[in-house]
This record gives structure tokens, sequence and C-alpha cells, in this order.
């Protein structure tokens, strides 16, 4: 029979039960065997044998939750023939119906039922009105059976609502660890835009020093303020992105769309013209570019500079931008040539435009890039920008 398995180690609680019921069951048995009469025949030790019997099976139900099977068994038969157990088998039937299968407490439900058959045909003569033993019978056996079904419904539902709980937690601790991975991905992602930004111009600018021996000394002191100048920003920049780190709500206003102009300007190195076209005016002070597209298009400018110098390092670049409202927007950064190699520069790992499609994807835009046909490369994006 399909019998739920239950736990080893049972409450203190339950002890006490199970004595207050055996005390119960046995007490109630002794009133029903002391009360009739022995039927005709029967001698004269049989009466207290019947007693030591029934206290035997009331004490079964001290194994009631633990084997409820096989206790409601023993004493479905011994309250069958033994009047000295009249109550036990209902206490059984309870432990049944609360902790097995619904078949398996339908069927004991119905051989509690014709179990009450026993006591008419072993003492016919003792039972003036059968109905009214067939009635309380039938009574006792539907009780005891829904009390238990409604008791293990009871504990279904708490259960369910703990196992909800714990699920909810889990759920809640699993967010919490992507948004922490998220959160992780993005400052890495702000570190390699800020400072690579900023060290690229730094290794350029430190490079034309020694490429360009033939520079005067007013283009040499200028080159070196332009060092000092992005050293500092650098410094600068880390330190923001540190103390964001350390205060989330102190973070300062993050760079958008209309500060590209301000970021051309100052990304020319040594050598280079670097020109912006933006005949929409998207990248003016009184932009209405959507502020996470502004921002997306601000670190696409600076990841292309930086690439222009570090693989392109001297080669004019052109950076243009257009798109309207409702139809979108498209932004290129495009090198004429390789340009030189200049000393200090570096090749990178590619990451930043790994960075940038993810950036990209977030609002509903792509990346592409290529070379071009006089030798030079482009950098594309195209972004959404719904009416």
């Amino acid at each position: 029979m399909d019998v739920p398995a239950t736990p080893h180690a049972r409450a203190p609680r339950n002890h006490v039960v199970d004595v207050v019921l055996i005390v119960i069951s046995a007490a109630l048995g002794y009133i029903a065997a002391t009360t009739l009469q022995r039927p005709f025949g029967w001698p004269a030790w049989a009466g207290p044998v019947e007693l030591v019997l029934g206290l035997c099976a009331c004490l079964a139900l001290w194994w009631r939750l633990t084997h409820p099977v096989v206790v409601a068994t023993v004493l479905l038969v011994a309250g069958t023939f033994l009047s000295s157990v009249s109550v036990a088998p209902l206490f059984a039937l309870y432990a049944v119906a609360l902790l097995c299968s619904l078949r398996v407490t339908v069927l004991f439900c119905a051989l509690n039922l014709i179990s009450v058959a026993g006591p008419l045909l072993l003492r016919p003569e003792f039972h003036a009105s059968p109905l009214l033993l067939l009635s309380a019978h039938v009574v006792g056996v539907i009780a005891a059976t829904a009390f238990g079904l409604v008791v293990r419904s009871r504990r279904a539902l708490v259960q369910s609502l703990r196992e909800r709980a714990i699920a909810a937690e889990t759920e809640a601790a699993l967010r919490a660890s992507q948004a922490e991975h998220e959160a992780r991905e993005e400052l890495a992602r702000e570190m390699h835009d800020v400072l690579g930004h900023r060290l690229s111009l730094l290794s350029i600018q430190a490079g034309a020093l020694g490429y360009n021996a033939a520079m005067s000394s007013e283009e040499t002191a200028r080159v070196v303020e332009e060092i000092r100048r992005n050293s500092r920003a650098a410094l600068q920049d880390l330190r923001e992105v540190l103390h964001v780190l350390r205060s989330p709500e102190a973070a300062a206003p993050l760079p958008g769309i209309a500060d590209v102009p301000a970021l051309v300007r100052e990304a020319g190195p040594v050598g280079a013209s670097i020109t912006l076209a933006d005949d929409d005016g998207l990248t003016s002070a009184d932009s209405v570019v959507p502020a996470v597209l502004g921002r997306t298009l601000y670190r696409f400018v600076q990841e292309g500079l930086t690439n222009v110098r570090t693989h392109a390092a001297g080669a004019d670049a052109a950076v243009t931008i257009s798109g309207r409202e409702g139809i979108g927007i498209h932004a290129e950064v495009r090198n004429a040539g390789t340009g030189a190699q200049v000393p200090g520069s570096t090749t990178g790992a590619g990451s930043g435009l790994g960075g940038l499609a993810e950036r990209a994807a977030l609002v509903g835009g792509e990346v592409a890039h290529g070379p071009t046909d006089d030798g030079g490369w482009r950098l594309t994006m195209r972004l959404p920008w719904p009416s």
C-alpha cells in the first residue's frame, strides 16, 4: 500500500498525546466491556482476558504515527471481536487519514464501517437498538476520517506556503547575485571607457615626444602640458569611479551626447585632425536625444577615437552623427588611413568593442566595423529612436 515515509524523530509533544489517547481508549473500552454482560456460556475468566487484550490493543496507538497501516489493521480486527476496543480504531483511522494516501484512507474507512457487524453478530442480545449502535459507529468513523483529512490538508497548505517562501528567498538571492554581477560588469565597462580613453591619449602623446625629435620647444611644452592635463583628468576619473563604488547616491552626472564635441576636441593627438559632423544638431546643448541613447553614443565616440589612436596613431579621423526621432540614430567613426605607429601606443585586446556591442544591444541597437576602400577603418552604430 502507498504509505508515505514519516520522520523517525518525533516531537516530545506527540508522546504526551500518545499517552492521553491510550488512557482514553483503555478507559472507554473498560466501561464498554464491564457494562455489557458476558454472553451465555462464557467462562468467568473471559472478561478479565478481554480487558487485558483490549489494553494491549490500545497500546498499539503508541506507533500510530510511524506505522499507521499496521496499527489501524490490528485495532480494526481487535475492535471487531473485543468490546474493550471500541474507540482506539477511530484514533488509528485518524492517523491513516492524516498520513496515508487517499486510496488507503478510503479503504480503511470502508472497513471500519463494515466492522460494526462484528459486535451485532457476536452479542445481538445486548444491543436493544442496533440502529443506534450503527448510527454512532458511522458518525464516529466519518468524523475521524474527515478530521484527519482536514488536518492533512491544512498541513499541506502550510508546507506549500513554507516552500513558496523558501523559493521566494532563493529567487531574491539569485536576483541580488545577478544584480551584483551586472554591476561589476558595468563597472568594468566604465573603467575601460573612461580610463582607456585617457590612458591612450597619454600613451600617444608620450610616444610622440620620442618619435618626433624635430619638435620645437614650444610644441614640446604644449605636448607636456597636454600629458599633465590628461594625467590629472585620468586620476580624477579614477577617483570618481571609486567614489561611486563607496557612495552610489553621490555619483556625478554621466556624460551624454552633448559632451561629444568636447570629447572630440580633446581627443586629437599631435599631428592628427579629428572632425565632427552633426548636421541634425544632435550634440547641441538643447539636444532632445533620450539620456540612455546619448550616453551610449558618447561611449561609442569615445571607444572609436580610442581605437583610432591605438591602431592608427596620427591618422585623421571623422566623427559623423545623424538621425531623427522616429527614424533612429546613425553614428560613425572613420579614420582615413592606417597612420603611423607611434612608440608607446598599445594594441589592446578588443574588449572595448565587445562592451560597446553589449551597450548597443541593451537599447536595441547594433555595432558594425570593418575596413574602408582607402585602407582605413570604420566603426558604425545604429540605435532606434522611437517617436
